[in-house]
């Protein structure tokens, strides 16, 4: 199990995480844009959110640390845009922490399968902490 911390950025994700991999001479990351993913045949995705960072990740000196642009629309305030992500093979223990850490929060995304996982969900506790549940299945998209 790991909780890795999770960095969202208003439309320069690329720009810092090829600047990260650059400072902490890293190979340069594979990025994956909104515009790549799956499309919900329900939902069209609009022309300026295709070419943002969906995700991408580096392993800084031993450390995931996970990157996304911000979805246009959804809110961004510099110094509260990270978030702790819990990546475990048990979904016992994913499913434990997940109804434990929503008791006086917000859910965000109930636990459900993805086209990148299993298992995903995210809240935000009733601290204001932003909380990823991803099932780790021993195979990394990134």
């Amino acid at each position: 199990m790991s909780v890795d911390v999770y960095l969202n950025f208003n439309g320069n994700c690329r720009e810092a995480a090829e600047f990260y991999a650059e400072v902490f001479d890293l190979e340069k990351p594979q990025i994956m844009t909104f515009g790549e993913a799956p499309q919900h045949p329900d939902y069209a995705l609009p022309d300026e959110a295709k070419g943002l960072v969906m995700h991408t990740r580096l392993n800084i000196d031993g450390s995931n640390v996970m990157f996304s642009d911000v979805f246009p629309g959804m809110p961004f305030v510099a110094g509260n845009n990270i978030s702790l992500a819990i990546v475990n093979k048990d979904l016992d223990k994913i499913n434990t922490y997940f109804n434990q850490l929503k008791e006086g929060g917000t859910v965000v995304m109930e636990l459900q399968e993805t086209f990148w996982s299993k298992c995903y969900g995210s809240l935000k506790d009733k601290f204001g902490i932003e909380w990823l549940f991803n099932y780790d299945n021993g195979e990394s998209v990134f």
